[in-house]
């Protein structure tokens, strides 16, 4: 079976580029620009400009932090039509150069390119990447980084290395050669694999581990005393590039949404909360049954005088389970609620910002945590094993096998 040719299209700098893109005469003359956040300053980074990335600023960090890290940048709302529109340009030209495509999140796809040797005359996969990026920048203004190799892994950590960061002396484009995955691998420090974040990363180096080539020479039996059996596993797979996901044909849905309108307005606060827990469990359900993950949880009310009004928060990290999307969800219709008492005759629960549950970064959220003052929001693996053994219990006796307490309590 020939090797898999897999890119990774990740645009630069996705909201920052669009909002300069849009204000060419604000936000584009400015270097030092941060999107996200809110009118009063609160809220997170969406996208840095690279420039301000030499502050110490990031995305998913708390716009407060930031703007105290570079007191010069530039701070604006994030434009979502604009981000939806060139999204979608760049989905229609990957169309047209590669017969899959799978969209990872906005501005994310994974191609994959087996089977097109012909169709492409024989290029080599690195000239193949080559021209999708100059396609894109001269058609959509925007610049990519394209990573490729055998694997989704190790092209999300080649196009990582690709992007043009001030000082790496990228070009855009990292191929790894088949053959070469172990001398890629060998080179890049335990925090270049995703999903290792700050706090693990910082355990690890705890144990003496900075490197891929750290972890790769002790035994598996040693590392699996230090971490645990199930995490050394994961690490040592990922560490090997281990990962055998195939390049789906699907663009990513933009939201996961479900309202329920009651015959007879609902006004105690309780009765409202346990509707919107039943909401959120077939939303969450539908999400993960989707293959997907949420960043964005938006809860809305219809008054009984026909009024509507909603209320979102977009969360450092993607989310899948229940537990958290309610916990957030339950705050923002208590925001609702502070704000006019009324009877309400509908409520509903959106989930957007969705993304491949690959691209998670579970501590992110405890930044989230930090600077809301709400415990309790933070994801765990262990929200993540409950959610899914949930799923499986329902595959197979029935959605009402397994609910959760405030609906069964409700309807004895």
């Amino acid at each position: 079976m020939p090797p898999r040719r897999i890119l990774l299209v990740d645009v630069d700098a996705f909201f920052v580029a669009v909002a300069r893109l849009v204000d060419p005469d604000g936000a584009g003359k400015e270097p030092l620009l941060l999107v996200g956040g809110s009118a009063s300053g609160r809220g997170v980074v969406c996208s840095a400009s690279y420039e301000t990335r030499r502050f110490g600023v990031r995305s998913a960090m708390p716009m407060a932090r930031a703007m105290a890290l570079c007191p010069g940048a530039v701070r604006v709302p994030v434009p979502g039509k604009a981000c939806a529109a060139k999204s979608k340009e760049i989905r229609a030209i990957l169309g047209r150069l590669s017969p899959v495509v799978e969209g990872a999140s906005i501005d994310e796809w994974y191609l994959d390119l087996a089977g097109t040797e012909a169709l492409f005359h024989h290029e080599p996969l690195i000239d193949s990447a080559r021209r999708i990026r100059t396609t894109i920048r001269d058609e959509t203004g925007l610049t990519v980084s394209i990573g490729g190799a055998t694997s989704k892994l190790l092209a999300k950590m080649a196009a990582e290395k690709a992007k043009p960061k001030p000082g790496t002396g990228a070009t855009g484009v990292c191929i790894v050669p088949v053959g070469g995955e172990a001398e890629f691998l060998r080179g890049l420090e335990l925090g270049d694999i995703p999903l290792i974040g700050p706090k693990f990363q910082a355990r690890l180096a705890h144990l003496g581990f900075r490197t891929i080539a750290d972890v790769l020479a002790v035994e598996p039996a040693e590392l699996a005393t230090r971490l645990g059996e199930r995490q050394a596993a994961w690490v040592l797979d990922r560490a090997h590039g281990i990962d055998e996901r195939r390049v789906r044909q699907r663009d990513m849905a933009r939201s996961i949404s479900r309202d329920e309108t009651f015959s007879k307005d609902l006004s105690a606060d309780a009765d409202l909360e346990r509707e919107l827990l039943r909401l959120v469990a077939r939303a969450a359900s539908d999400l993960r049954h989707d293959g997907l993950a949420a960043r964005t949880i938006t809860v809305k009310i219809r008054d009984f005088d026909f009024r509507r009004r909603s209320a979102a928060l977009t969360l450092p990290g993607a989310v899948i389970s229940d537990r958290v999307i309610y916990a957030t969800a339950r705050d923002l219709l208590a925001k609702l609620r502070d704000a006019r008492r009324a009877p309400a005759r509908l409520i509903g629960v959106g989930l957007s910002g969705l993304c491949d549950p690959d691209s998670m970064e579970p501590e992110q959220l405890a930044l989230f945590d930090e600077m809301n003052g709400t415990p309790g929001h933070s994801e765990t693996e262990r929200d993540r094993i409950v959610a899914r053994t949930v799923d499986r219990l329902r595959e197979r006796f029935g959605k009402q096998a397994v609910l959760p307490g405030g609906i069964r309590d409700a309807d004895r």
